[in-house]
């Protein structure tokens, strides 16, 4: 009976021309738009947390004490990566690390390693080496770590805080 509800008040509305201007909801049991409430913003609600989505990772995870311990005590087996673009990475970096833009060279550590060298200037990272990722605020070094491992890479770290924790931290930075 309540389906027909909405026909029975299309058919009336249709043989009285003065209701063409009513709406009859489908839904009569479901309140207008306007008289639904919105939560009002409070303190439950998360504030100054950033969110990406991005596949899980077998990474391991580095904080700053991590990353700090990396770059007091440099490793040729530990290679910490900048993901960050040559003008972010010239502003200021991490002492000891070297620079592969992610955004702009998303095919870096794919390719052979003459190219990796023509293209960069230095030696590909080699695949048994442990490689630390780490970028602005933790995003693009989390889309590198997954291309590192699909590249083959093993031993893949990211620095999830990234330059903005280092900075916050007083980490020393280099130029």
């Amino acid at each position: 009976m309540t389906a027909t509800r909405p026909l029975i008040g299309a058919l009336l509305r249709l043989s009285r021309p003065e209701l063409l201007h009513q709406r009859v909801s489908p839904f009569p049991h479901v309140p207008p738009l306007a008289a639904r409430r919105r939560p009002a913003p409070g303190p439950a609600r998360l504030q100054g947390v950033r969110w990406h989505s991005a596949p899980p990772s077998n990474s391991k995870v580095y904080n700053f004490e991590d990353v700090k311990a990396v770059v007091d005590s440099p490793s040729e087996e530990r290679i910490l990566i900048d993901v960050r673009e040559p003008a972010e990475y010239q502003a200021g970096f991490i002492p000891s690390a070297i620079n592969i833009p992610i955004s702009s060279q998303p095919d870096a550590l794919f390719l052979p390693e003459e190219e990796f060298e023509d293209r960069f200037g230095f030696g590909k990272p080699s695949p048994s080496h442990e490689v630390v990722f780490y970028c602005k605020a933790g995003v693009r070094s989390s889309a590198a770590a997954i291309m590192a491992q699909q590249g083959g890479y093993e031993k893949v770290g990211e620095y999830r805080g990234s330059w903005l924790d280092w900075q916050k931290n007083g980490g020393q930075s280099s130029k």
